[in-house]
């Protein structure tokens, strides 16, 4: 099972059982009754599927449980507005084809490979895009494409061009 698979199952789990620090029996005892009742009225084949995500998330290495716990506790920290523009990017994200994931992925690991200062560069340059009318956006849009079908050759001259301009 993958990460990203395995960490939205115990999400949902989370949300069923009020947290990931018990196991599911003691989940199933807990004094939540609401979380209780959620987990209970569960049809019998969801529950017995986020059992074993448990016992999956219990063979994970104890950094990776942690690094899920924390991002489970930001969840719930989150104001409701963001909880659904996360729940509608995670969504979009499922409908994508494999291949369509994979490319996120690759470039979400190559962002998070760049230095703080580049990354707060990028952010922002993205959410001048975003910010941009309409117009823009489809013109930058279109360089994008350009720049995809140019040959590499014709990438290098189009970079030395820039560089140049970029020195006077």
């Amino acid at each position: 099972m993958t990460g990203k698979l395995l960490l939205r199952s115990l999400f949902a789990l989370a949300l069923c059982t009020g947290g990931l620090g018990r196991s599911a029996a003691a989940a199933e005892r807990s004094a939540d009754s609401a979380a209780r009742e959620r987990f209970e009225n569960l049809p019998e084949a969801q529950r017995e599927e986020l059992r074993h995500k448990l016992r999956d998330f219990k063979a994970l290495p104890q950094e990776e449980r942690e690094r899920i716990r924390q991002n489970l506790s930001r969840w719930r920290q989150l104001p409701p507005e963001e909880k659904q523009r996360v729940s509608e990017n995670m969504r979009q994200f499922a409908q994508l084809s494999p291949v369509e994931k994979q490319n996120l992925r690759k470039q979400f690991q190559e962002f998070r490979s760049l230095s703080p200062e580049r990354q707060a560069e990028v952010r922002t340059k993205m959410r001048d895009y975003l910010q941009s009318n309409p117009e823009k956006r489809e013109q930058l849009l279109e360089n994008v494409r350009r720049w995809r079908n140019m040959s590499e050759e014709r990438r290098e001259k189009a970079r030395e061009r820039m560089r140049e301009r970029h020195h006077k």
